[in-house]
């Protein structure tokens, strides 16, 4: 934990600005060191400012901060990846925003979380490369996983058997017999995908075209989280989930 009053560094993505006063902005980050920050970028919107557009939601950037009582304070910011590809395609960006907002929403106040800033990094390099479709829903279920919640996809949660998986309860933690079912029906191709994704096979996930099958798995994605963080997420609203 640095002290107040003290200079420190680290790397940090941008999660979302919002505006301060008239020419300032305050900058939530997810670092790599130090948890989610929120520092206070001075003069960010002024059209000479140091900052320059290194500051913007999906930036990963290298950070000297100040520590401040309630807020800190930027110093410094360097670009690491400018992420070009993302900023300049609205369904990445899009699919970007989806991500930034659960970590947002799952990162604690200064609580040092290196796995989730390089989970989220992985992420965002991934989509820069590669357009998937099950980009987010790949985060979505691994960034669960992460945090305790990794749903049960090889038997039915009521009785345990692992006969014919028929349908998906987010309330039981995972499949369900056809017996048993309840919550959502789910499709062998979509459990399919599931199990890639948390079984150590999430690049062959990432490379399944559009279709029906990859629109379920992130519908189903999208459905977790919020079910997890017990609140809607604003950016499912920019995302065509069918």
């Amino acid at each position: 934990m640095t002290s107040k009053g003290a200079l420190y560094r680290d790397h940090g993505i941008v999660l979302r600005t919002y505006k301060l006063g008239e020419a300032d902005r305050i900058i939530v980050f997810a670092t790599e060191h130090h948890g989610k920050v929120r520092a206070v970028a001075k003069g960010v919107r002024k059209t000479r400012s140091k900052f320059g557009s290194r500051l913007e939601p999906t930036s990963h950037v290298a950070l000297q901060l100040y520590q401040g009582r309630e807020l800190d304070i930027v110093t410094q910011a360097e670009s690491v990846d400018h992420f070009r590809p993302i900023r300049e395609d609205l369904d990445r960006f899009g699919r970007a925003v989806a991500m930034l907002e659960a970590v947002d929403q799952m990162a604690m106040e200064r609580e040092d979380n290196p796995r989730l800033y390089q989970m989220l990094l992985g992420a965002l390099r991934s989509l820069a490369a590669h357009d998937s479709p099950l980009v987010v829903a790949g985060f979505y279920w691994k960034l669960l996983a992460q945090e305790g919640f990794r749903p049960e996809l090889d038997v039915c949660v009521s009785c345990g058997e692992d006969a014919e998986l028929v349908a998906f309860d987010l309330m039981e933690g995972g499949t369900l017999c056809r017996v048993c079912r309840s919550g959502v029906p789910i499709s062998p191709g979509a459990l399919e995908v599931m199990r890639r994704i948390l079984g150590g096979q999430l690049a062959t996930a990432l490379a399944e075209p559009e279709s029906d099958l990859t629109r379920e798995v992130d519908h189903l994605a999208a459905r977790a989280m919020e079910h997890h963080i017990e609140r809607r997420l604003r950016s499912v609203g920019l995302l065509d989930r069918g």
